[in-house]
């Protein structure tokens, strides 16, 4: 089978393969599994009705020619208060969802997002130099809209805009108090990664295209769904060569027919148990 998240042992340059096949029976058993621990549990009610958010609070999808420092600053919270920071509370908004649907969700202050915002990574990958960084200087910040990725599609939101000296671009910071949003679920240990997006195939409504990640030696022998009224299962049907192979991961896409069309139906990873995102990667030319 397939495991986007490798563990430990293939993590090694030259190991074995460690993808086994798993019988259809055993698939089945998984797949039921799966789809009673999820159908109605509270991570459905907030993947369908409430704001889990698949993405990151700071957006810089609108970034325009950034200096190089900038991004390293910011990576390693290296910032500098230059101005007062509008101190009015901003009314609760309220968020129109795709599907027409309404919530009214309460916003945090200018103070209370460039706490967040100025916070550095979680992870440095790259230190600063020697000599530092060059501070971000906010010079201000004025109340705004982004754009979001959530499990119910893409919403408009409210968002503090900061101005930050010798960089065009503002620094933006999602609005919306933590309290209104759900985290994404995560895989519990254990349990890796099999399919990793999805989408539909034009013009056969019956087919799902989902992408996988694949092991240098790995062989696919096809895609599998199992199927309920409210959700639809999938994975990727592979094996191992048995033999030494490099620790690579690749990512292709496979087709998977349903009995009928997906509709409002979730589809579900089989290995993780959660939620597939709709969108592929698109290939490379």
């Amino acid at each position: 089978m397939l495991w986007r998240t490798i563990s430990g042992l293939c993590l090694v340059l030259l190991l074995a393969s460690c993808s086994h096949r798993v019988s259809p029976g055993r698939f089945e058993a998984r797949a039921r599994e799966v789809a009673a621990r999820w159908d109605g549990s509270a991570g459905d009610r907030a993947w369908r009705s409430g704001f889990v958010l698949l993405g990151g609070l700071q957006d810089r999808g609108g970034w325009t020619d950034p200096p190089a420092w900038a991004a390293l600053s910011a990576h390693n919270g290296v910032w500098k208060l230059a101005a007062e920071l509008p101190a009015e509370p901003l009314p609760e908004a309220r968020l129109r969802w795709p599907d027409g649907a309404v919530s009214e969700v309460p916003l945090v202050t200018a103070a209370d997002a460039y706490a967040e915002l100025s916070k550095p990574a979680d992870f440095i990958e790259e230190e600063c130099p020697a000599k530092g960084c060059r501070p971000l200087r906010v010079t201000g910040a004025e109340p705004g809209e982004t754009t979001l990725e959530t499990s119910r599609g893409t919403i408009r939101v409210p968002a503090w805009l900061f101005s930050v000296k010798g960089v065009k671009s503002k620094f933006v910071y999602v609005a919306v108090a933590p309290s209104a949003i759900t985290a994404r679920p995560q895989a519990t240990e254990g349990e890796s990664e099999e399919v990793r997006g999805f989408d539909l195939v034009e013009g056969k409504p019956h087919d799902l295209l989902l992408e996988y990640g694949y092991g240098s030696c790995d062989r696919v022998h096809g895609a599998r769904a199992y199927e309920t009224g409210n959700l639809v299962v999938v994975d990727v049907d592979q094996e191992g060569s048995g033999g030494i192979c490099d620790a690579a991961l690749h990512m292709g896409t496979i087709t998977v027919t349903l009995t009928r069309p997906l509709g409002d139906r979730l589809v579900l990873d089989s290995g993780t148990g959660l939620p597939v995102v709709r969108g592929v990667t698109p290939p490379r030319k």
